[in-house]
């Protein structure tokens, strides 16, 4: 696949549902993505950790026809390994891919670790944690601690909990799009 098809089916996805609301959320799924990168911007991110704060919910974005798939009106089952899959497909890094692919596992480790971090959950991510698992157990969470990515899936976590702000200042999807198309037109 080149880098302009790739481009192109990211952009139709976000031209097609960006504008969905955020399951539970008072955002829409394009904004939630847009200050999830914007984030990771300002906090210094790389390159990828930046794309991958962006791209981290795209499984919700792919077209699906089975009912069966979807957690009641909290998106899609395992969207963060279809997203990830289909980034890797089309020329992401193991990098980015693992970054989405374990997001929601951050999710699970954190609520293991930290009752705290239950606590301060949104009624959307609690509804999707039952259907994700739940928390971790011990042994989920020490495998967990082994991903060489796992400080990135962290702050990927932590992003994507924060970006659930009404009318949040971040830059254009333009701008993430041409970050994406750079990325991928040099590797």
């Amino acid at each position: 696949m080149t880098t302009d098809q790739a481009i192109a089916e990211i952009t139709e996805l976000f031209e097609k549902h960006g504008s969905e609301d955020y399951y539970g959320e008072p955002v829409s799924q394009l904004e939630h993505m847009l200050q999830s990168g914007a984030l990771a911007e300002r906090a210094g991110a790389d390159e990828e950790t930046v794309i991958a704060a962006f791209l981290h919910d795209i499984g919700h974005l792919l077209p699906s026809d089975v009912a069966e798939d979807h957690m009641d009106d909290y998106g899609r089952v395992d969207h963060e390994k279809l997203g990830a899959d289909w980034l890797r497909e089309r020329g992401f890094s193991e990098k980015v891919a693992q970054l989405i692919e374990h997001h929601v596992n951050a999710k699970r480790y954190l609520t293991y670790k930290n009752p705290a971090y239950f606590n301060k959950l949104s009624e959307a991510s609690l509804k999707t944690l039952e259907f994700q698992g739940g928390p971790m157990t011990s042994q989920e969470a020490a495998a967990f601690e082994t991903n060489p990515y796992f400080r990135g899936i962290l702050q990927v976590r932590g992003w994507d909990e924060l970006a659930k702000e009404t009318d949040a200042d971040t830059p254009p999807v333009e701008h993430y799009l041409a970050l994406c198309r750079q990325y991928l037109e040099r590797n």
